[in-house]
């Protein structure tokens, strides 16, 4: 309850309650599996707070590439929380992901419902991508894209492409999605032989990663994060 609540992992859930930090109705509880109800009768209180006044944080962050989208990683590797070490911040979970290899525009909060509504593959918000590629694309190809190509059974899109601009070897388009699927611009793109260079999320929504420095974070406004969630019920009908 404590880790869907948006409040800690629960890794750290576990560590609070067996320090006799958290109460359920005015008794210390130290099981991490005492059994909990889902309509919310239980008062549950973490350090004498109810855990229904915690504060709710919105966080972007311009995630550099080679970090992974994860709280710790199994072999080893730099995750994106480097970048918020020394911060001071309460646990914020990311929101959606960028893959090791992927830059830009990436979400955190502690309010699980603000983020499930962001990173709802349906009705989410629309993902906007400047991405590299190996080649110089004609039209045709571009439309491929827009209507959908198959891969690995599945048919995968673009909401929208367009070319920003090009060389002699390759071009910069951006790619706009309305859908979450796992890889979706690289499987996209390989379905029809083109390679990413870089691949870099510059706007969630009405969210825009703008001149936020690499590596660099910092919180939403209400407003900010009041449009993000209003965009999700916009595009969801």
């Amino acid at each position: 309850m404590l880790s869907k609540q948006g409040l800690c992992s629960r890794t750290e859930a576990a560590r609070w309650i067996q320090g006799g930090r958290v109460e359920v109705d005015g008794r210390v509880v130290r099981d991490p599996e005492f059994p909990i109800r889902s309509d919310g009768a239980q008062r549950i209180v973490v350090d004498g707070r109810p855990i229904d006044d915690a504060p709710r944080l919105y966080v972007m962050l311009n995630k550099p590439r080679g970090l992974v989208t994860s709280t710790q990683d199994e072999r080893g590797r730099d995750t994106v929380y480097r970048c918020f070490d020394s911060a001071g911040l309460p646990w914020i979970a990311p929101v959606g992901r960028l893959d090791k290899a992927s830059e830009g525009l990436l979400l955190f909060s502690n309010d699980p419902a603000w983020a499930a509504g962001i990173t709802d593959p349906d009705s989410g918000p629309l993902k906007t991508y400047h991405v590299q590629i190996d080649t110089v694309p004609d039209e045709r190809m571009l439309a491929m894209l827009v209507d959908g190509v198959q891969a690995q059974g599945e048919l995968l899109r673009a909401a929208s492409v367009r070319l920003l601009r090009s060389g002699e070897r390759n071009a910069w388009l951006e790619i706009v999605l309305d859908e979450g699927r796992n890889r979706q611009i690289r499987r996209l793109l390989a379905a029809v032989d083109i390679a990413v260079l870089r691949l870099v999320r510059v706007a969630i929504g009405s969210l825009e990663l703008g001149e936020l420095p690499k590596g660099q974070w910092r919180e939403l406004t209400a407003t900010e994060a009041e449009a993000l969630f209003s965009n999700v019920h916009v595009h969801g009908g």
